[in-house]
């Protein structure tokens, strides 16, 4: 059946019922029908604790009706996705023999909850409906635990973090952005090994709200939006994109009387208007400044216009995730030209066989102009420097991180004595030695005035501002202190000397083990760095 036609997808027949039952009048258009099914047979609860028939949505009868194989879907709050999906997998197993079905959530307790909640709860509740307590009686849970069942004729549903041995033919993965955003390595090992059990033309569905523009779920969305717009023809193998936005939903109105609608948000209608033809009705005004009134900047991930916006919002925990969502609504990430009439300076993240980024910057009255960034890995220093002389820049500080100065244990050489030979004459500084935290003030302090080149920068260095995050204590359920170390590090890295080395850190900062006024020492010490 899952190999099906679109049609034969939703209406294929159930088989493991009983001949006397499968024959009996007018079970054809009932059980027959995974709609019928989908609409009468199963109960859930809702957020007030009541018990009650599930009923599709607007929402989900799309998500039905444009069933693919592989889905990725980007949601808004409170549209049911995850019930539906789940409830579509319950009804799969039990009206298909030998189904091996999976559902992935970012932690093992939400795993735990989604199955007792979503499948187990479901399955229970079977006997509300009198056909439902025939299928209950005909397909039996042979083996039942907190995070699996194993029915009667054969099918099986397990809740898990991860899958990678054996072959799945459904499998959910939900909140991947989320995984994506705050687990990398356990993203790594669903998008390697989770959705290659998954044989081809089986069913796989990817939903999340939208944690930023990267991670592997922003680029599911992505490559399916393209393939789309290109009106090139799904494979078995391609993602196909769902997106229900909030303005949809029959529910989100508000009586508008005495809603005051701000300046800003009437902007902002206007924008949907011009840009997207979306025109929105008073009630939908009112509702949605009400809820922008709680909500705040989490109404472009919660509650997205459009797709677009929804990745425009600042990613949890991100650090400069607020200030990188002001520079966009401003427009601030656009064609920034080099201007030859000022030096250009350049900010340095070096490693050791690592990820090395340069940035390029020029000031400009009261502005920052990012009008260039280049990254690479593997190369010696002697390839960034001919980086440089391929831009043709007049250039003016070269800005390095305080461990240029280490000597090589092999060499007893400094990284920064083998710079000043391939750059005679040229203004190498070495950047304060501030902590982090001081330092990721620095740049929140310089973000206010930057502008960026679209083409050059937003896929090195926009990016990386915008999902450079804090790490997650998956024990304690809390961010840590530290920086998440990825590859957003180096070019956000980079950003920070850049803003150390213009003077843009907290006047009570100071380099480690020295006290006193910043101020005082940046006087002192900034000549003696420049070498």
């Amino acid at each position: 059946m899952l190999g099906a036609t679109q049609a034969q997808t939703r209406q294929a027949p159930p088989n493991p019922l009983p001949a006397s039952l499968s024959s009996a009048p007018g079970l054809g258009d009932t059980l027959g029908s995974r709609t019928w099914r989908l609409n009468n047979l199963y109960w859930i609860t809702t957020k007030e604790g009541r018990v009650i028939p599930f009923r599709l949505n607007w929402a989900q009868e799309a998500l039905l009706d444009q069933l693919h194989k592989r889905n990725v879907i980007l949601k808004a709050r409170q549209l049911g996705y995850t019930t539906f999906i789940d409830l579509f997998i319950l009804d799969a197993a039990l009206f298909n023999k030998n189904l091996r079905c999976g559902i992935i959530a970012h932690h093992r307790d939400d795993a735990r909850v989604i199955f007792r909640d979503k499948i187990q709860f479901a399955y229970n509740n079977l006997g509300r409906h009198p056909l439902g307590q025939l299928v209950k009686q005909t397909v039996t849970a042979d083996q039942s635990t907190a995070m699996e069942l194993t029915f009667s004729n054969g099918s099986n549903i397990r809740v898990s973090t991860s899958f990678r041995s054996g072959t799945l033919q459904m499998l959910h993965v939900s909140e991947y952005a989320k995984l994506c955003a705050r687990y990398p390595a356990k993203a790594q090992e669903i998008r390697t090994g989770a959705l290659n059990a998954v044989a081809k033309g089986q069913l796989i569905f990817v939903e999340s709200t939208a944690e930023g523009r990267s991670g592997h779920f922003y680029e599911l969305c992505t490559e399916a939006a393209k393939r789309e717009a290109l009106g090139q023809k799904l494979t078995d193998l391609d993602f196909k994109r769902h997106f229900a936005p909030w303005w949809k939903h029959p529910e989100y109105v508000l009586d508008p009387a005495g809603v005051v609608i701000s300046q800003e948000l009437q902007g902002y209608f206007k924008d949907l208007e011009i840009g997207h033809g979306i025109y929105l009705t008073d009630a939908q005004k009112a509702w949605y400044s009400k809820m922008k009134d709680t909500q705040r900047d989490e109404m472009f991930r919660e509650y997205p216009s459009t797709e677009e916006e929804a990745f425009l919002a600042a990613i949890v925990g991100a650090y400069y995730g607020t200030h990188m969502a002001k520079v966009r609504k401003e427009r601030r990430i656009c064609g920034v030209p080099y201007d030859p009439r000022f030096p250009v300076n350049t900010a340095w993240d070096l490693g050791v066989g690592d990820m090395m980024t340069i940035l390029f910057h020029q000031k400009i009255g009261g502005e920052h102009h990012l009008i260039d960034a280049y990254k690479n890995h593997g190369e010696g220093l002697a390839h960034y420097v001919r980086i440089l002389q391929e831009r043709k820049y007049v250039y003016g500080n070269h800005y390095l991180p305080h461990d240029i100065e280490a000597r090589e244990l092999g060499t007893g050489t400094s990284r920064l004595e083998v710079l000043r030979g391939l750059m005679p004459g040229a203004n190498l500084v070495v950047v304060p030695r501030l902590d982090i935290p001081d330092g990721i003030e620095a740049v929140r302090n310089i973000l206010g005035a930057c502008w960026f080149d679209q083409a050059k920068t937003d896929e090195i260095l926009v990016k990386a501002l915008e999902s450079y995050q804090r790490e997650w204590d998956e024990d304690l359920g809390v961010f840590k202190a530290k920086p998440l170390h990825d590859h957003n590090s180096h070019p956000a890295d980079a950003m920070r000397y850049l803003a150390t080395g213009l003077g843009y850190y907290p006047a009570a900062a100071g380099p480690i083990g020295v006290k006193g006024p910043t101020a005082k020492w940046k006087r002192r010490k900034r000549s003696a760095m420049v070498v």
